[in-house]
């Protein structure tokens, strides 16, 4: 039976987690208000002037939010950020909207998805922060926002990633976070590795809880109530009387974020629900396998979370075109050679907001407008998970390996891997290509993980599991209350 957590599991461990927050001055944001932060009581908002994003303190759990003022410090709330990408840049008549990651605390959005997973095992006795340690399997953002996460909430954290991921991630888990690192084999297509170390930690590690991204539902629901709710606001700023959301595009990876597209469809049925993912892995759209480049979307493997009847489309987009633009974006030549074809400077200077994964969204993007031919009323949504911030190592190492980046440079990735962006390698899904994608999940998550196939066929079959699995924070909300009374901080 898949699990609903709605119930307080254990009286004990709840007592200890209110005494540990009440403790350390710990206070849990509800779900609705990282929906909508206007609900946040203005004791708190006031008290946050005074605290930087970044800050180890755990009123940022507040911050949890894609409404978050654009600035390092002392800001407050507003409207949910977001860029908009011109024609001139897609070569598209479709308006590409993306919203933005990098006002998050740790700088992108799975610190969302960490919390809910942690969150609702805390406030219903399933973890204790005066004992137990939080385990992060990530292959990049999920586990600097779970150990961020663990940080704020009174408890230490043992992050898992591939030993390949770039260097900013393991410095500032060891020395801002102080977390525990284990570095497994491979790059980021080496999911397997993590779930090896992980089986490691439960049969030798009692006071370990594996928090797993791939197959926690909290990480989907946080994305289809929190997500879904931005995109949705963007939708309606920009629209006018006659666009159509035609397409939601996001890479794979967990399977979190492309949750958005569940909500959006229970508004816009006619939506596109576009997965993106490596041409160099391309599992969902081939069952292939491979090393690639494209930091943040782990694959080899469909998660357990990814409600596959509800995805139309999957894009595979080469790695070496990611980090071409992505060099184009945020190299000084780049940028003069941007100008000088007309790109606004203002579009010039955010471009710095797309991360390596972001730039395979856009490029995914505008493969999906090219396919279905979208005009000029029809308007893609997507999402900007992390900023070029986090890959800096990665600039460093492709100059030392290519040498400097000259407008010629700059003039070739611009016209091929940008405008010159094909419909090649993707595919629209029909009924029966989706279930081949459902029944890959027996493989990694019955064999390997040791899921029930009862499950597997129930997460295909029961038309409301995914209803109820996505609307637990209706429930979370009212233990997350229930939970800050018991420490009598509010």
């Amino acid at each position: 039976m898949i699990e609903i957590i709605d119930q307080i599991s254990n009286e004990q461990v709840l007592q200890h987690a209110v005494k540990r927050f009440r403790e350390q001055g710990i206070i849990l944001p509800t779900f609705a208000q990282q929906r909508n932060p206007e609900l946040i009581p203005e004791s708190i908002k006031e008290k946050l002037k005074n605290v930087g994003l970044w800050e180890i303190n755990p009123l940022n759990l507040f911050r949890i939010t894609w409404k978050n003022e654009p600035k390092d410090t002392g800001g407050l709330f507003g409207k949910v950020n977001y860029l908009e990408l011109p024609p001139e840049l897609t070569g598209l008549k479709a308006r590409l909207v993306m919203i933005v990651g990098k006002w998050f605390p740790t700088g992108a959005h799975k610190v969302g998805a960490a919390y809910g997973c942690l969150a609702p095992r805390i406030i219903t006795g399933g973890f204790d922060p005066t004992y137990h340690k939080a385990v992060w399997p990530s292959t990049g953002n999920y586990c600097r926002g779970g150990a961020f996460d663990s940080k704020l909430m009174g408890t230490e954290s043992v992050a898992i990633l591939p030993e390949e991921m770039s260097r900013e991630r393991f410095d500032w888990l060891r020395d801002v976070i102080g977390s525990e690192v284990i570095a497994t084999p491979g790059c980021e297509s080496n999911v397997k590795e993590i779930y090896d170390k992980c089986w490691d930690i439960r049969r030798n590690r009692p006071d370990c809880i594996i928090f797993n991204q791939f197959d926690e539902f909290g990480n989907a629901a946080w994305h289809y109530n929190t997500t879904g709710h931005a995109l949705e606001e963007v939708f309606n700023e920009l629209k006018t009387e006659k666009s159509r959301l035609a397409a939601y595009v996001s890479a794979t990876g967990s399977a979190g974020t492309i949750a958005a597209g569940d909500y959006l469809r229970t508004l816009y049925p006619q939506l596109k629900v576009v997965a993106s993912e490596a041409l160099q892995c391309p599992t969902l759209l081939m069952n292939g396998f491979g090393g690639h480049r494209i930091e943040g979307i782990g694959d080899k493997h469909v998660p357990w979370v990814h409600n596959v009847r509800n995805t139309d489309v999957v894009t595979a987009i080469d790695d070496e075109a990611c980090m071409r633009v992505f060099r184009l974006f945020n190299e000084p030549q780049g940028h003069q050679y941007l100008r000088e074809t007309g790109i606004d400077e203002a579009v010039i200077s955010q471009l710095h907001l797309l991360g390596i994964s972001c730039v395979g969204n856009m490029l995914s993007a505008i493969k999906t407008a090219k396919y279905f031919e979208l005009d000029a009323d029809d308007i893609i949504l997507s999402v900007a998970t992390d900023s070029a911030e986090m890959y800096i190592s990665r600039l460093e190492e492709m100059r030392h390996a290519n040498g400097t980046y000259t407008q010629l440079n700059a003039a070739v990735d611009f016209e091929k891997h940008l405008l010159g962006t094909t419909v090649d390698y993707m595919k629209e899904l029909t009924y029966a290509d989706k279930k081949a994608i459902h029944n890959l999940k027996y493989f990694t998550w019955v064999e390997q993980q040791e899921k029930d196939v009862a499950d597997l066929n129930q997460l295909w079959n029961d038309r409301e599991i995914w209803h109820k699995l996505f609307h637990q924070t209706e429930r979370w909300d009212e233990l997350i209350n229930q939970f800050n009374e018991k420490t009598g901080l509010i």
